[in-house]
């Protein structure tokens, strides 16, 4: 009966913990089927979300790049480029040389361009001079060059030129930028509500509008240079000397002693003008006054000075006054006695 016990109870034992494993198994799976449907249920409601903020997305990038238009790079090609034509030019003519003025101002006029300045100068024996600049399209530039050329002998030609493109595109960008801070000092202008704000964005939007003005005149003044070319010719007349080039400064320790020694005769030059001025006054005034003043110490002062009686020594007796000649007694004759 005890075995039999024993066994029962071994049964129902195993019996009972075979049916919690299966208890924990059951719920186990349960739980891992209801997180993995709650996963499975974000996931599919996640979706549609990110979907729509992915479409937003996507409507958002073409908007800002119609709001925002993208900065394309400055054309850098050479027929592109901002280039300021600058030549001088020096003609001897045959004949008169205002002809040869009033051809270089027709050449000028008929290429589209206009006469900046005129400078004649009339001489003896065929020495006249005339000094034009030309102001021409630039892309006259080397056509009337030439032309003026024909006119006489050419002696000296120098073109020079400017590349200022860079500088152009920094202007434009920072005109564009100016703008864009005016536009934006009138809005807030319009919205001011207090004197104190007004009198403040009054200021600001007048120096933004100041420097823009400022910036547009730079850019206007690049635009009138790279547009017209200038000319500089010199007409001499068959006798007129060439006129002397101008010494170029080296740079440098001996540009800088170069310029030190001009300096210096510069100075020298202006003192002694003024001791050339000076020197006539110097000589009229100043000769009668030294005259009188050594006269003076010459003569004059003796007499208006009186003689200083001279002291005697301290400590030194005083000397016994002579008596007068005519109380002193005669001296008596000597008898001899034989």
């Amino acid at each position: 009966m005890r075995v039999n016990h024993r066994k029962t109870t071994y049964v129902l034992a195993s019996a009972l913990v075979a049916g919690a494993l299966l208890t924990g198994c059951s719920a186990g799976d349960s739980s891992n089927m209801s997180s993995s449907s709650g996963v499975g249920t974000a996931d599919k409601a996640a979706e549609p979300q990110r979907a729509d903020g992915g479409a937003a997305q996507v409507e958002q990038q073409p908007a800002t790049a119609k709001d925002q238009p993208a900065q394309q790079s400055p054309n850098l090609a050479v027929d592109q480029r901002s280039i300021i034509y600058r030549g001088s030019s020096t003609v001897r003519v045959k004949d008169s040389v205002n002809a040869a003025a009033g051809q270089a101002t027709g050449i000028a006029v008929t290429a589209g361009g206009f006469i900046g300045s005129d400078n004649r100068t009339t001489g003896e024996g065929g020495s006249d001079t005339a000094t034009l600049t030309l102001r021409v399209p630039a892309d006259k530039f080397t056509t009337v060059v030439d032309q003026l050329a024909r006119l006489g002998k050419e002696e000296h030609r120098e073109i020079n030129t400017e590349d200022v493109t860079e500088e152009t595109v920094d202007l434009d960008a920072r005109i564009q930028v100016q703008q864009a801070r005016v536009d934006s000092g009138r809005k807030l202008l319009a919205q001011a509500k207090t004197l104190n704000d007004l009198v403040m964005l009054e200021k600001e939007v007048a120096t933004r509008q100041s420097d823009l003005a400022s910036l547009q005149a730079k850019k206007r003044k690049l635009a009138d240079l790279t547009a017209l070319s200038t000319i500089t010719v010199t007409f001499l007349g068959p006798a007129a000397p060439a006129p002397k080039p101008e010494p170029e400064n080296p740079g440098g320790f001996l540009g800088g002693l170069t310029a030190g020694w001009h300096a210096l005769l510069a100075s020298l030059k202006v003192v002694l003008t003024v001791v050339g001025a000076l020197l006539p006054w110097a000589i009229v005034l100043g000769l009668p006054l030294w005259l009188a003043f050594y006269l003076y110490r010459r003569y004059g002062r003796g007499r208006l000075t009186p003689p200083q009686p001279t002291l005697a020594p301290a400590g030194t007796p005083p000397l016994p006054s002579a008596p007068p000649i005519s109380e002193q007694p005669a001296p008596e004759p000597q008898t001899s006695e034989d």
